[in-house]
């Protein structure tokens, strides 16, 4: 049996030439790319996609998902390239991994209406994200996975950023240290009144700081829960959610669609060492203050040492 082959084009047709497509039609195929391939491919076909390319319209949403992200690029130059492109037209942006406190900053200066931010894994500090709050009075959904943020800096943004209405605050669970925390969640209850969705994944706030959120945030209708083993739901506050709440993750809920890895990091089981590489995911220090911190919440160093 001959295999199946591709239709062929009928005789006489006209071939398709995509350069000759109107501007608009070909800026919106173009904007589906991430900004590395833009940058490295797309502006590079023809003339005609290069001035395409180089519209700030083009580079209203500006994305540098780790997916895209080539280790052999100067990634800040080429975002601060991208960012100039926009001409303060910048509305959306997300920041995989190489974003510092001093690009930030120039995003921020350079760009007045951001209304998305997402940072993931990225070396930013708190100082450096309260620093920058104050440029971001328009913004309405920001994530923060992965990144060593404080509660101040949170009481900070959400006093700067009184739109705000979606916030993903994502840790990594890790058991063997047991700790309650619930200044992230006192931090959001006190200045984020308008959120409608929260994803707060593997955080250490107890059922008074989830009650705190409840009563703070009057608009909510989407929490996600998953991995907060602090909690303990007990009828009325498990009533209360589900009579709120229209979207609903509990703490025990799956995974499966989760974003990053969600496996739990148990250290002690079998008396064993762990590696160094074990402790270099699991710390950031803030220099600012001398405190080290676990991905998952914030403690005294002499504190946290003492459950390893």
């Amino acid at each position: 049996m001959s295999s199946p082959s591709s239709p062929k084009r009928p005789c006489g047709a006209p071939i398709r030439n995509w350069t000759e497509l109107p501007e608009d039609v070909t800026a919106a195929i173009l904007s589906r790319l991430g900004a590395i391939d833009i940058l490295e491919t797309a502006q590079k076909v023809c003339k005609t996609w290069y001035k395409v390319c180089k519209d700030p319209l083009m580079w209203r949403i500006v994305d540098f998902r780790d997916d895209d992200l080539p280790k052999v690029h100067d990634l800040g130059k080429m975002c601060r390239y991208a960012v100039d492109r926009s001409d303060g037209k910048l509305v959306s942006i997300n920041l995989d991994s190489f974003a510092t406190d001093e690009l930030l900053k120039y995003i921020t200066d350079s760009s007045s209406g951001i209304r998305c931010l997402r940072l993931v894994r990225c070396d930013i500090t708190s100082e450096g994200l309260s620093a920058v709050s104050s440029r971001l009075t328009l913004l309405e959904e920001l994530e923060i996975s992965h990144c060593s943020v404080s509660h101040e800096t949170l009481e900070v943004v959400g006093a700067s950023c009184p739109l705000l209405k979606s916030l993903k605050l994502n840790s990594r669970w890790y058991s063997f240290a047991h700790e309650e925390c619930n200044k992230h969640a006192l931090a959001i209850a006190g200045t984020m009144h308008n959120l409608h969705h929260l994803q707060i994944f593997a955080n250490k706030l107890t059922n008074d700081g989830l009650q705190a959120i409840l009563d703070g945030c009057p608009p909510l209708e989407s929490l996600d829960l998953r991995q907060c083993y602090n909690l303990n739901l007990e009828e009325d506050l498990e009533k209360r959610l589900v009579e709120r709440i229209k979207l609903l993750r509990l703490p025990d809920d799956s995974t499966d669609d989760y974003e990053f890895d969600a496996t739990v990091l148990e250290y002690g089981s079998d008396n064993s060492e762990p590696e160094v590489e074990f402790f270099d995911e699991m710390f950031m220090v803030d220099d600012a203050d001398g405190e080290v911190f676990p991905w998952n919440g914030f403690v005294e160093f002499e504190d946290f040492y003492y459950f390893l």
